[in-house]
């Protein structure tokens, strides 16, 4: 009797100490949980802009030529070289090198024109080449282009295609840009934590957004103008601190 009265004393005991410890790892776990929703935190949006220059231009001229008759085709071909070296002498003696000329092969388009006996009533052979300009000379090009209309007086057919001007040294700003807009995000971030009488401690998360390289002044394009707008917005999360 006094065995097993010894016996249930200790199960008691023994139960008790495991109910405190479940309890005791309760508190634990929900002192964890509440220390983890406790933080405090405010996320901010910083926003970097940047007015660059184009630094790369790619600018195609076009011409073409026209006969009649097959039999004119050879002497067109002749021609067509002649407007090809005639464009690339004017383009090297405005400025640009050899080295920024690309050429482009000479295409040939005949339309044959039949009656419903089948016949020949008409008919067009033409020719069409290209000169394109790749080159960092680009305010070279807003010159020359009135000067490549000017061929035009000597009969010349000439397709004079807007320049595409693009700016590829995105890298070199990047760095600068990103603490800028980090800078703006906590600038906007001690706004709200003066409001709340809390201060912003330091960078909990970071998200970079996309760099977007638009034509100056414009929400779409980013070739028709030398001048352009980069744009980067940042999301920071900060600490708040009592």
């Amino acid at each position: 009797m006094g065995q097993n009265s010894g016996n249930t004393g200790l199960v008691a005991i023994a139960v008790a100490l495991v109910a405190g410890l479940a309890l005791g790892g309760f508190f634990v776990s929900q002192t964890l949980y509440n220390a983890k929703v406790a933080v405090n935190t405010a996320e901010a949006k910083g926003l970097a802009e940047r007015r660059v220059k184009a630094d790369q231009v790619s600018w195609t001229v076009r011409y073409r030529l026209a006969t009649a008759e097959r039999s004119g085709i050879p002497a067109l071909y002749e021609e067509a070289e002649k407007q090809k070296q005639d464009i690339a002498a004017l383009l090297m003696d405005k400025g640009f090198s050899q080295e920024d000329l690309t050429y482009g092969v000479i295409d040939y388009y005949p339309q044959i024109y039949r009656n419903s006996n089948q016949q020949i009533v008409d008919e067009s052979h033409e020719l069409s080449g290209s000169i394109t300009v790749s080159s960092d000379k680009v305010d070279l090009v807003r010159k020359v282009r009135g000067d490549v209309n000017s061929l035009i007086a000597k009969g010349y057919d000439i397709v004079n295609e807007q320049p595409a001007f693009r700016f590829t040294s995105l890298n070199d700003i990047k760095p600068d840009m990103l603490r800028e807009a980090t800078q703006n995000a906590r600038i906007a971030a001690n706004e709200f934590a003066s409001n709340a009488g809390v201060e912003v401690g330091s960078i909990r998360s970071a998200r970079q957004g996309s760099f977007y390289v638009r034509d100056a002044g414009e929400e779409y394009g980013d070739t028709q103008k030398i001048e352009k707008d980069v744009r980067v917005v940042t999301t920071i999360t900060f600490y708040l601190t009592e």
